[in-house]
Parts: structure tokens; C-alpha cells; sequence
């Protein structure tokens, strides 16, 4: 990856997985990282453990909740002035039963979507001229979700694995309908998306995702095993889309159908590519949140 001068990034859920191995990759390029997460003391170990292991950087913590608009904002209040880098990459995933956000939205939708729509937006007047914004997604987004808008919270027949692969296409539609917006404002920001593929971290265990599910749980680590890399290996997607990929794009890993492997050029489907579905879905998220963007 090529050297960069000192960049403010902020990425959402580093204090573990993926988060945590990009964090560990900018501050050892010498950034000035924030690791902004729900769980202030993990974030605090997590940045002890960077700082000694990069020390040519410089590690803070910030608390943000994306399950609560409230904490959004009390975030993108306090946050600093010209941010260079900004990865919204916190999730979670399959919780067993329908749960729901300090909101009202379904867990998924609300933490994966809803709560990054809200800080970008919040964020966007905060963004370095040239800022880079990459939103994580997954290849769940293959596997035919459906965004219905007249059952978007999932309140009528929840599937743990609909309501995950809908948040994941969201969050392409989110990121490219993002880039045409500012296209067309004539931004320099970037906005594209990226995936680790098949990575081994906590989502797999975490108690309010799939780790809910107790038969679920104890079978991951197993198949996990055989199919998944490394959490720092799918970090590299995120800090390719940082570094190499451009605006509109999607990144993930090149090999064993984007499983695992280096990282490179994405493939998405169809219907994460449509523009008028990403921006109906805008239009909807707006209203949800009740943040707009300034472009």
C-alpha cells in the first residue's frame, strides 16, 4: 500500500475485527486515528493495543452508539473539524429474534443503514476537501434480499438472514447513490463501498447478532475453519478502497469467489447497481433519520 501523509480517519466499530486491523494499518502509517464504538472501554483497550504496536501514529477514542440517533448526533456534534478518511464499518449481524433500535428500526436496518446514513450526512460539512468515505458491505448482498418499503422494519415475517442481506445491499445503494450525488454537486469527496469476504471476527459470537443464536454460534467457529481468513486479511478490501479505489467503486477480495484473497475489484448485482432503487432508499432514510445531506 502506498505511504500517505498524516490523514484524520474515523472508523466506526474498530475496537475489534476488521475495524480494528484497518485502525492498526493507518496508525502504523503515522494517521491520526479515532475508533469511534458502542463500548467505550473496549475501544480504550483496543486503542492501547494500537498505540503500542504503531506508536509513529496517534489513537483516540470517541463513544458512538449507531443503534441510537441520539448518539449519532451527540457524536457528529463533538467530533473534530476536517476529516480525511471516514470508514462506516461497525454492524452487526442475524440476531436470532427480531430486536429493535432506540429508534424503532429493525436492529440491522437500523445499526448497518440507518445509523451510517445519519453520521456521513451529520459528518459530511466536517469532511477534508478531498475526503474518502468507504461504507462496508458483504457478499450477503447476493443473496436475493428484498427491500420492501411497505415492510422495511421486517415487522411482518423477520428472517435473521433477509433482514442482514438487506442492510448489506443498503449499504452499496447507500455509498454509489452517494458518489452520484456528488457528482453532481461537483464534491471532491469520494464515497464507494468495500467487503472482507469471508473474515473470522466477533460478529460471529457477538450476543445481540449471531451469537444468538446458540446452535448458530457453536457451529461458526467450526466452518469458520475451513472457508474464512484472518480478520487483519479482511481489513485489506477497506484499505484498498481507501487507497486505491475510486469514487462509485467496490472492493473486496479477488479469490475462491471473493471469499478471501487479495484485494481488488468487486462484483455486485444487478439490483445494488440501480439508481432509482438507491435513491428511493435515500429519499426513505432521510425521512427516517431526519438528517439531509448538504450537496
Amino acid at each position: 500500500m502506498p505511504e500517505t501523509k498524516q490523514r484524520r480517519v474515523v472508523i466506526t466499530g474498530a475496537n475489534t475485527g476488521i475495524g480494528y486491523f484497518t485502525a492498526l494499518e493507518f496508525a502504523n502509517r503515522g494517521d491520526h486515528v479515532t475508533l469511534a464504538c458502542r463500548n467505550q472501554e473496549k475501544a480504550e483497550s483496543a486503542a492501547a493495543k494500537i498505540r503500542a504496536e504503531a506508536p509513529n501514529g496517534t489513537v483516540d477514542t470517541a463513544t458512538l452508539n449507531l443503534a441510537d440517533l441520539a448518539s449519532v448526533r451527540e457524536y457528529a456534534a463533538s467530533a473534530p473539524e476536517s476529516i480525511d478518511v471516514l470508514i462506516n464499518n461497525a454492524g452487526v449481524m442475524m440476531p436470532a429474534s427480531r430486536t429493535e433500535t432506540e429508534d424503532g428500526f429493525e436492529l440491522q436496518l437500523g445499526t448497518n443503514h440507518l445509523g451510517h446514513f445519519a453520521l456521513t450526512g451529520l459528518l459530511f460539512p466536517k469532511l477534508a476537501d478531498y475526503a474518502k468515505i468507504t461504507t462496508i458491505a458483504s457478499v450477503a448482498h447476493r443473496q436475493r434480499p428484498k427491500i420492501d418499503f411497505d415492510n422495511l422494519q421486517l415487522e411482518r415475517g423477520y428472517s435473521a438472514q433477509r433482514g442482514y442481506a438487506n442492510s448489506k445491499l443498503a449499504n452499496i445503494l447507500f455509498a454509489l447513490e452517494l458518489q452520484r450525488r456528488i457528482d453532481k454537486a461537483g464534491s471532491k469527496v469520494t464515497s464507494n463501498a468495500a467487503h472482507p469476504g469471508i473474515s473470522s471476527t466477533e460478529l460471529y459470537s457477538s450476543p445481540d447478532g449471531l451469537g444468538s443464536n446458540k446452535i448458530l454460534a457453536a457451529l461458526a467457529p467450526i466452518g469458520l475453519k475451513f472457508i474464512s481468513q484472518s480478520a487483519r486479511a479482511g481489513a485489506l478490501p477497506t484499505i484498498y478502497a481507501v487507497d486505491v479505489a475510486g469514487g462509485g467503486t467496490y472492493s473486496g477480495p479477488t479469490s475462491l469467489f471473493e471469499s478471501r484473497g487479495k484485494p481488488g475489484p468487486a462484483s455486485m448485482t444487478r439490483m445494488a447497481q440501480d439508481p432509482a432503487l438507491a435513491a428511493k432508499l435515500w429519499d426513505v432514510s432521510e425521512k427516517l433519520t431526519g438528517v439531509g445531506y448538504p450537496l
